[in-house]
Order: C-alpha cells, then structure tokens, then sequence
C-alpha cells in the first residue's frame, strides 16, 4: 500500500480483525518456546495450547481392616442360630466393623430408650432442660409390662425429675419412666428430629411403649390395660389367629426396627463425644454402665478387668416364638480400646438361654480375636 492509497473505515477495520489472530498467535508461539521442553506441543502438533501439570492427590488411606478370625466367627455364630439375628461390633480406636445381617431393620424394644435419653440430654445441652426439672407421673401415664415406678404413683401422682426417670429407664428398663420422659421431651417427633439432625440412619423410633406393645398383640390401646393384668388378660383373649396375624406384621417390618451396624456406629459416635457435650456424654454412659437388666447377655460374658455400659431390649412372645431380645453397649478393655456391640435378635423359637449364649459368644469372639 502506499502512501497515497486511501481507505474507507469499513476497509480499515476488516485489515485490523484479519491481522489479529496472526499477531495473537505469534505471541502464543514466542512466550510457548520460552516454556521447558516437556510442556511443548509435540512435534508437527497443529496446536499451541499449553501442557498443565496438575499434581495428583496422595490416594486415600486404606479402610481400616477387621480381624478376619472375628468376621468368620461371628458369621458362623449368626448363621446357625435358629431365628432371625443381626450383629455388629465396631472398634471405637480403629473404626473397623464387622457385621452380619447388619442392615436389617430389627425390633429393638427397650434398645429404644438410649434415643430418648439421648434427645433428653441434646435439650439439656441446649439449656432447655436440666435434670433437675420436676416431673410428676400420674395414673394415665402408667403403660404396661415392667413399670416398677406404678407402685410409687398414689394420690396426686409421684413426684420426681428428669434424672429420676432417666435413671429408672436405663438401668431398669421402667417403661412407664421412659413413655414419661418422653413425653416431656416431646414425644416421639422429638425423638426422630434428634436422629435426623445427628445424622443418626436405619434407627426407627416407634409410636412409644402402650401403642408399640398394644399393635404388635392385636389390640387398641385402652389405658384400663395399664393396671391388674388388663393387657394380659385383653391379649388371650383374642382369636389366636389375630394375634399372630399382628405378630407377623410386627416382626416383618418393626416400627422401632434399627440396623445393628446403625446403632454400633451410634454408640461409636457417642463414645467419641459427637452426639453431646463431654458431661452429658460422660452422664449417659455412666448411667449405662449401672444397668441392672440383662445379666445374662453381654455382662455375663465380659472377662476381668473389662467394663460395659449397655442398654437391653425384650419383646413379647407368642406361644413359642420371641419378637425381640437384644443387648447393645460399649465394652473397653483393660488396655483401654473401646468396641461398640450390637446384637438383635428378632423373630426365633430359640429358648432363652440359646438367646442369652448367642449374645454372650458375640463377646468371647470379640475378646479373643480383637485388634
């Protein structure tokens, strides 16, 4: 072009866009040849675009590793047994499980009330409880079966606390104690949000105790049934065939169903102190650790030197079969390493010392092949 040629705006702008991507590129082309070697395009390639090197993350740590005598004998243990069972036992220091049956919904029984104390003591971290808070349990609070708190409501009712009926219903099992802390902590939705809110899975909680018991018989709760047999005497008489109709819906699909491997990893996050503050969670173990129910299962089989904070449960039976015997805890060791267990045993015509030794040899298999 010289100097005398002239251009129209149009002209001029179309040279300045055609001669972009030349002046572009060679600038790509320069700063690349200034780039070590390895991060060059290869030879003849089409492209100038960069080689990034991204670095690679270090994989993630194998998962801990169960002891494969434990795994072999508690599966052989579960899968002889003459009924329905389900078992997990969690190191608490290691974080390695070992389950049978570990995702099935069980009926747990009195294993519920650990929720309820829980949720109680979730409150009370809170600051929306205390244990000292006065409770008074009347006649229409009574329930059914074990409730040795009936004898002490005369008059206007018994007056007591929280920690009362916390007490009474872990280490006793009272179930009148638990439906009454229940309900003042808020009834079963209250329950359920606390799970839901821990992130707590494959733990149901049921309707409570009179409703719970009263569905799995066949009958419709009536609060006459609380007192001089009424329930007992309700239940046989019903046709046979309606009590084990509602049996059978009970134990197929529990309403208090929860996985063992569900309520191991619970009581593992209690321990390590990630469902309450250090004191409640200090005061519920404590608590645990004075249960006077079910010596015969997993306390019947701890050696010397090792401790238990457990929680059982006990279902109804019909003529020879159970709905429910379970026995959920902490056991530490001497050497100071902690396990969660859980077994749950549902729907069996085993005897009840078959039942009581199935949860005991849990305890001997861990004791002699943990690490």
């Amino acid at each position: 072009m010289t100097s005398g040629q002239q251009f129209t705006a149009t002209q001029r702008a179309l040279i300045l866009l055609g001669s972009a991507p030349f002046v572009l590129m060679g600038c790509a082309v320069h700063e690349a040849r200034q780039q070590p070697a390895s991060l060059l395009p290869p030879p003849g390639s089409a492209t100038s675009s960069y080689r990034v090197a991204v670095p690679v993350p270090p994989p993630p740590p194998p998962l801990p590793q169960a002891p494969a005598d434990l795994t072999r004998a508690i599966t052989t243990l579960l899968a002889n047994f003459n009924g329905t069972a389900a078992a997990a036992v969690t190191s608490i220091d290691s974080g390695w499980t070992v389950a049978y049956n570990g995702s099935r919904p069980m009926p747990q029984q009195s294993v519920s009330k650990l929720w309820v104390a829980m949720t109680a003591l979730d409150l009370l971290d809170q600051g929306k409880l205390t244990l000292d808070d006065p409770v008074v349990v009347r006649r229409e609070d009574l329930t059914l079966f074990h409730q040795p708190i009936a004898s002490l409501v005369k008059g206007d009712g018994y007056h007591t606390t929280v920690r009362e009926l916390m007490r009474r219903a872990l280490t006793m099992s009272d179930n009148t104690a638990n439906d009454r802390l229940l309900t003042y902590v808020g009834g079963p939705n209250a329950v359920r949000a606390f799970l839901a809110r821990r992130g707590i899975q494959n733990i149901r909680f049921g309707p409570g105790e009179r409703l719970l018991q009263s569905k799995t018989a066949g009958l419709t709760w009536r609060q006459e049934y609380s007192l001089g047999g009424g329930f007992n005497q309700a239940r046989s008489a019903l046709p046979q065939s309606v009590r084990i109709a509602a049996f059978n819906a009970y134990v197929a699909n529990p309403p208090d169903g929860a996985g063992a491997t569900a309520i191991a990893e619970a009581l593992m996050r209690l321990k390590q102190g990630k469902l309450l503050s250090p004191n409640s969670t200090r005061y519920l173990l404590d608590t645990m650790a004075a249960s006077r129910t079910g010596r015969a299962r997993l306390h019947a089989a701890l050696p010397p030197g090792w401790t238990l904070a457990h929680k059982t449960g006990t279902g109804q039976d019909l003529m020879s079969r159970n709905a429910g015997f379970n026995d959920v805890g902490i056991l530490t060791a001497p050497d100071g390493r902690s396990y969660a267990v859980a077994v749950l045993i549902g729907d069996t015509r085993a005897p009840m010392r078959d039942r009581q030794q199935l949860i005991q040899q849990v305890v001997h298999a861990l004791v002699a092949n943990r690490s």
